[in-house]
């Protein structure tokens, strides 16, 4: 990756983590988790507004580092619209992106604006701090449960 393309996404990463969207609770979500990561201390509520199968709107509150507030932040952004299938099919691209990095099974490029999240594997400490917002999606979609909890341990 071009140092370039690396500042943006940094400076995109900073501003979603500095001014996070759909930072807020949703009163009437049909769905609802929460998530921790007790190693870095970050915890957020994900709230899921489902309508025939869609996400008509998604949120989140919570505190915690700018990783983990800016993945919350794109992946709300990315999400809203989206069926459950598809919000659900994006978690594997996603976590092996977070994980792997460029020898995951998709692309970073392929992902969309999800992709200024790709040089997160380069720092172990905090791949957990970003993919806690995605492992809270997946079990709020996953569950019949109106409220769960999930920790990225």
């Amino acid at each position: 990756m071009s140092s370039d393309l690396r500042g943006l996404y940094q400076d995109v990463v900073v501003d979603h983590g500095r001014h996070p969207r759909n930072f807020r609770e949703i009163a009437d979500a049909t769905r609802t988790a929460e998530g921790v990561n007790l190693l870095c201390g970050d915890q957020l509520t994900l709230y899921v507004k489902l309508a025939d199968d869609r996400i008509e709107d998604i949120a989140f509150q919570g505190v915690g580092c700018a990783i983990s507030q800016a993945s919350a932040s794109l992946m709300t952004t990315a999400l809203k619209g989206k069926n459950q299938q598809e919000a659900l099919a994006l978690f594997g691209p996603v976590h092996a992106m977070l994980t792997e990095g460029p020898n995951g099974e998709v692309p970073p490029e392929e992902l969309g604006k999800l992709a200024v999240l790709s040089g997160v594997w380069e720092f172990p400490m905090r791949v957990k701090c970003a993919t806690l917002a995605w492992h809270t999606l997946r079990s709020a979609l996953e569950s019949e449960s109106t409220a769960d909890r999930v920790s990225t341990e």
